[in-house]
């Protein structure tokens, strides 16, 4: 009998011991599809509570300026992956790899004469799970993946609609995303006539939107959805603390991109590129960053492998800044870059110092208002083309149709948040605009920019081959 008790503790002591390897932390990420800072309490004033992300936000830190390289999903998630700037790999238009769909080519776009491709760039450019993995982590996707690429077998343990850090062997620890397409653009229109779960009398409507029932139903209809994605995350949450995994686990909340509205996604404007981001560290660990410190999607790649011990290459563009190679040089300058949507060109490149933004426009003969089919399902986008056919918009609404828009734009982003007023031609500005000008240039030469060459010319030939076959 004793040595059968000896026998069964030992058992149960080894297992307890073995629980994680070397100890390291889990990492869980939360995303949640096309959203803005603005939507979520921590950020602005909102007419709803999210219980589940409340709680995250008083445990852990809130970051007041994380922004995507790109304004829409498939660019910002190649640079997620990599830790590199979608114009350097190739990645920057949306979408070159359809992972979803075995045939060439853009729906409803086939006059482009672009097939379905996966960007060349270097081998030795590896999504960074892969080195996770490689040191015993346990890496699952649930379930968008997205990259822009076509992405290695090694990537993931899992990436299905049923991955889950529950489904590991017991003893590794686990870097796990779930995406919650809930509050993806779609959503505004397929379920628009699903229950509105907000006051509609509560909502704050941006000045560069006409106020009316259209628009407050759409924004209603998004806040709505938050809340549903809040309770499928709080779920999520309570199984991290009932498996005794919550105190372990760093918990990343952020969103892709901007918001699923008009002006938002796809825009260069920081409605489309900046996001919410809330950490939240195991427990005993401090983070004690500068909340208002300038960071990309860049950044994410290497600040996981710092976090988790694990060397970070020398070609990620991105800075860690959490773990034990944080890089104590804060970001002074902030790039992002939009391309192709779909059928629709629009170059535009901007850089950010954290006060004032920079935009370059390299095609003023089409509006900002890109004649998005996919967008054109909304009702608010809708609403916005009958009122500026109408002439019914004032000229702050209007300014997002100007034809033809102007060649470069300027921003004092703190005054002016909603980037409203064109400062370019003031002179007061004369000195920072030259500065900002020479540091976007400069970036584009130093980070190897592939906007300027037709994309045509960066789809290796076996596509096209492909293709005639």
């Amino acid at each position: 009998m004793k040595k059968l008790l000896l026998a069964f503790f030992t058992f149960f002591l080894f297992n307890c011991n073995e629980k994680k390897v070397d100890d390291k932390p889990n990492i869980v990420w939360f995303v949640f599809e096309d959203q803005s800072p603005e939507f979520f309490p921590q950020y602005g004033k909102t007419p709803m509570k999210l219980p589940a992300i409340e709680s995250l936000a008083e445990e852990g830190v809130v970051f007041k300026n994380m922004h995507s390289p790109s304004a829409v999903c498939a660019p910002s998630r190649s640079a997620i992956i990599t830790g590199m700037y979608p114009t350097t790999l190739g990645t920057h238009n949306m979408r070159t790899y359809n992972a979803y769909k075995s045939e060439a080519g853009i729906p409803n776009e086939p006059s482009l004469g672009i097939p379905s491709y996966s960007p060349e760039f270097p081998e030795y450019i590896r999504p960074f799970t892969e080195y996770l993995r490689k040191a015993g982590y346990y890496c699952t996707n649930n379930s968008k993946e997205d990259y822009n690429f076509k992405i290695s077998d090694e990537a993931w343990d899992e990436s299905s609609n049923e991955a889950h850090w529950l489904n590991n062997n017991g003893n590794q620890p686990f870097f796990s995303v779930f995406n919650f397409n809930v509050c993806h653009e779609s959503g505004i229109w397929n379920r628009s006539k699903d229950s509105i779960l907000v006051d509609k009398n509560k909502i704050i409507v941006p000045p560069y939107f006409p106020d009316n029932e259209i628009i407050r139903h759409d924004m209603a209809v998004n806040f709505s959805n938050l809340i549903r994605a809040d309770r499928k995350m709080s779920k999520l949450i309570q199984e991290l603390k009932d498996r005794g995994e919550y105190d372990n686990t760093y918990i990343f909340f952020y969103s892709d991109h901007g918001g699923p509205f008009p002006r938002h996604k796809r825009a260069i404007y920081q409605s489309g590129t900046k996001v919410p981001l809330i950490i939240k560290p195991p427990k005993g660990v401090l983070i004690d960053n500068n909340k208002n410190e300038l960071l990309s999607f860049i950044d994410f790649a290497p600040t996981i492998l710092s976090l988790t011990g694990i060397e970070i290459p020398s070609h990620i563009q991105g800075k860690a800044f959490l773990g034990n190679q944080k890089n104590n040089s804060e970001r002074k300058l902030l790039f992002t870059a939009t391309d192709r949507f779909d059928g629709q060109i629009d170059k535009i490149r901007a850089v950010y110092d954290g006060k004032y933004k920079f935009i370059k426009n390299y095609n003023q003969n089409i509006p900002h208002a890109l004649s998005v089919e996919y967008r054109m399902q909304m009702p608010m986008m809708k609403e916005l083309i009958r009122l500026k056919e109408k002439n019914k918009l004032n000229n702050i609404q209007n300014s997002w149709f100007l034809l033809p828009k102007p060649n470069e734009e300027f921003y004092n982003v703190i005054d002016d948040p909603f980037e409203i007023n064109n400062l370019i031609n003031d002179p007061e500005y004369l000195n920072i605009i030259n500065q900002l000008r020479e540091s976007l240039y400069k970036w584009r030469e130093d980070t190897r920019d592939l906007g300027d060459i037709p994309e045509k010319e960066l789809i290796p030939d076996k596509y096209f081959i492909e293709n005639d076959n």
